[in-house]
């Protein structure tokens, strides 16, 4: 990425807040709106072809700024499947992957005994992403996803797993709509330094929808104060792809065209270039 680049070239548009937008649209969209960068899922990449996703964004002149996701260690299976997304983010161009931790085994209550396994887990995926050339991007997620989806919540959390391993083998995904709340995060986050491996937008609303996993809004909408975010993240050094990643049922019913339209207004107008 060019050092003249300015903040709004810098914005990524993720794949999931247009989850219904077929690849080849999603990949000319973004071309036809001056979108420098994409964040791609695993799922829409495996359906469309791995090689013909890569052929594609490459003729179109688009960076892959992240693939999401992997991890999900509680499951049977978890190591080759995370070596095979390694290996399918290193063939997408994208230097990260991102890390969701998963929940707890069935029937289990042992949160550490969780936590642990997963620090131990990125330990043994790590070889695999150096020689790739991938950062594994620890994400946290909100605690209510702590029993199902994530076992590590904060900020902190993932940076005690991180920095247990070389700067750009292991770092963390800062997403607002899972940090907002955490008093602590943003004096983390400035000193995370390089640790900060991508950078995720959105919105907290209230009140929240029925399926709460479905309920983020686009930036501006709700209460995350993205100023203070965003000068944390600058403080920490970070000068890569700002993604907006939004999960919402009423914005996924729209035009994929129209969902893109909207997101960069909303990027706007909580990055500014000034």
């Amino acid at each position: 990425m060019s050092e003249r680049e300015t903040l709004s070239d810098r914005f990524a548009f993720n794949q999931a807040t247009a989850k219904y937008w077929a690849m080849d649209e999603l990949i000319a969209g973004c071309v036809a709106s001056g979108v420098r960068h994409v964040g791609l899922w695993r799922e829409n990449v495996a359906e469309y072809g791995l090689d013909r996703t890569a052929k594609e964004v490459r003729a179109a002149g688009l960076s892959v700024s992240t693939l999401c996701r992997s991890g999900f260690f509680e499951r049977d299976g978890w190591f080759d499947d995370n070596r095979r997304a390694i290996d399918e983010a290193a063939a997408l161009g994208t230097g990260v992957l991102v890390l969701v931790s998963g929940g707890l085994r069935e029937g289990s209550r042992d949160i550490a005994g969780a936590r642990r396994h997963v620090a131990d887990a990125v330990a043994e995926l790590v070889p695999h992403a150096v020689a790739a050339g991938v950062t594994l991007a620890v994400e946290p997620l909100h605690p209510m996803f702590c029993s199902d989806r994530c076992v590590i919540s904060t900020f902190a959390q993932a940076m005690a797993i991180a920095s247990q391993h070389p700067v750009g083998a292991v770092g963390v995904c800062v997403d607002t709509y899972h940090l907002w709340w955490d008093d602590t995060v943003l004096p983390e986050l400035v000193a995370a330094g390089p640790r900060v491996a991508t950078y995720q937008l959105a919105d907290w609303i209230t009140p929240l929808p029925a399926g709460v996993l479905t309920g983020r809004g686009l930036p501006g909408q709700g209460c995350v104060d993205f100023d203070a975010f965003h000068v944390a993240v600058e403080r920490a050094g970070y000068t890569g792809p700002i993604e907006v990643e939004i999960f919402n049922d009423e914005l996924w019913a729209r035009p994929g065209a129209e969902i893109l339209a909207d997101t960069l207004k909303a990027f706007h107008r909580v990055v500014s270039d000034d």
